[in-house]
């Protein structure tokens, strides 16, 4: 099972999930950790990550990132939004995670991360074949998506996230009128423009609202509305009547009272008057008396992308639960090897070295090399026909596998490129790389890889299984079906380097496998 952590960095907030992806590219969310680092506090007008700032969000994502080790989740997927995004430090902060932690964050636009949201909220809400409108309200920016279940009609990222309007527009701890009217005027004249340019105005028959803004506001009107904390923020309902009189609560009260309303969250104390106007001036504006609110959003979204963008990885793993054979599968399949050529070729092999392991003494780790190199010893013909084997060598020893060593790989790479013609020699600058025992060991599992690969000329799986018959010579017994000649053929051709290295003669036994009669 893939264990994935999703860190999002937001303006107000750095959250994290840990999910578990399943069979059938589900998931399961094991965890849920969120924690207030105020990224952005000041940065809208500074246009500045503050060191306090920074401070803050690399000690929460230390704590984070190593939780996150420590439970065995990988790969660890950071994302950053409008903060990090406008902030013209935001490169010097993510440079310092990098150093320190080791993440590469990825800062997504503002479009990006409205389609985030929406595969978020797709996946886990119906939204009905009707025109719906979905609206992320966060620290730094507000996210408008116009959508059915079935697609994206449009975004719209704005910039009108809470902690940037606490900041540019409520310079009290309560507002007088004209700061309020400023503030409106803002919001209105941004949504009208937004909305409007798209000829989208009170055509959505739903409005989902989802972020911890929206969370916080659906507890504190359940708090009044049944005088019982919500049990599930997931699904509820909001009404406009409702969010007006949240708004004038917090705006008619200062920091110490505001602390006093029921189920208000603290750490929103100063921001959170700023996103219910925006959310009630949208609803307002789309002509709608009730929202419902989303607890899946951005994060859940980049589990959904993930899934989608890893589904041919996500499969092998769940396939082939060996790593190092995986990621060789993986290699194949990317220049499209010829797949029952390349695995009849690696039994032949597999088979030859085993009945041969008098004359090799070779052990478990060759016998994997052998395996490796035979299923990816004809990937060279996606570069081109002509000395692939050539190619096969070079696409190995450049390809990015993890749990292989680049000894490893370049012994797999030799073993392969010799599956053909030509003898391993110093004159050749891949074989002259390897050392004094890597050079002994290429030419035994060449030899034996040419032999097998002869035994399959064709790509018709001719010859079903081979048995070796030990003397002087060596007999090599061919069971087949249909007519072998052209195995055969090849076969003598390709014996010479496996008499040179294990100074033998090898006699082929032709013996034909009798065909089952249908009545």
């Amino acid at each position: 099972m893939k264990r994935l952590a999703v860190i999002d960095i937001g303006t107000n907030s750095i959250h994290m999930v840990l999910a578990e992806i399943g069979k059938g590219f589900s998931y399961k969310i094991v965890d849920r950790i969120k924690e207030m680092a105020r990224l952005g506090d000041g940065t809208f007008t500074s246009q500045r990550l503050s060191p306090e700032a920074m401070d803050r969000g690399l000690t929460v994502l230390k704590r984070f990132s190593m939780l996150a080790k420590n439970k065995g989740f990988d790969p660890i997927v950071p994302i950053a939004t409008s903060a990090v995004r406008e902030a013209k430090n935001g490169g010097d902060f993510l440079k310092l995670v990098r150093k320190e932690l080791g993440l590469r964050v990825r800062v997504i636009t503002g479009e990006e991360e409205a389609r985030l949201i929406y595969l978020g909220v797709r996946n886990t809400m119906d939204l009905d074949h009707f025109p719906a409108m979905i609206v992320d309200i966060g620290g730094g920016s507000v996210e408008l998506m116009a959508c059915t279940q079935k697609r994206l009609k449009f975004v719209r990222s704005l910039k009108l996230g809470a902690i940037r309007l606490k900041d540019q527009f409520l310079k009290a701890d309560i507002p007088d009128k004209k700061m309020i009217r400023r503030l409106e005027n803002q919001v209105s004249q941004t949504l009208k423009k937004s909305l409007t340019s798209k000829k989208h105005d009170s055509q959505f028959n739903q409005l989902v609202a989802t972020s911890g803004m929206a969370g916080n506001l659906a507890e504190i009107i359940y708090l009044s509305r049944t005088g019982r904390p919500l049990s599930q923020i997931d699904m509820a309902t909001i009404e406009l009547d409702e969010v007006r009189e949240v708004e004038r609560l917090l705006r008619t009260k200062d920091t110490q009272t505001r602390l006093n309303i029921p189920g208000l969250d603290p750490r929103r104390v100063d921001t959170l008057y700023s996103g219910v106007l925006v959310l009630r001036i949208l609803m307002e504006r789309i002509g709608v008396k009730q929202a419902r609110i989303s607890d899946k959003a951005i994060r859940e979204g980049v589990i959904y992308d993930f899934i989608q963008q890893h589904q041919e990885g996500l499969r092998a793993e769940q396939e082939i639960p060996h790593i190092r054979r995986r990621q060789v599968l993986l290699l194949a399949r990317r220049y499209q090897y010829p797949k029952n050529h390349a695995h009849h070729v690696a039994k032949l092999a597999l088979s030859l070295f085993d009945q041969t392991q008098t004359l090799h003494q070779l052990g478990d780790r060759e016998r994997e090399w052998l395996e490796y190199a035979a299923l990816l010893h004809d990937i060279g013909h996606h570069i081109r026909e002509n000395k692939h084997h050539k190619h096969t060598y070079y696409l190995i020893t450049h390809a990015d596998l993890p749990g292989f060593s680049s000894e490893e790989l370049g012994i797999m790479a030799n073993v392969a490129r010799y599956h053909r013609r030509g003898q391993p020699t110093i004159r050749h600058k891949g074989f002259r790389l390897l050392n004094r025992d890597q050079k002994k060991v290429v030419p035994c599992l060449s030899a034996i890889l040419r032999i097998a690969d002869g035994l399959d000329r064709s790509h018709f799986s001719v010859i079903r299984k081979i048995s070796i018959e030990p003397g002087k010579p060596l007999r090599l017994h061919v069971f087949f079906r249909y007519d072998p000649e052209l195995e055969l053929w090849t076969t003598e051709r390709r014996m010479k380097l496996f008499e040179k290295t294990f100074h033998c003669r090898i006699e082929l036994k032709p013996a034909p496998i009798a065909m089952k009669t249908v009545a």
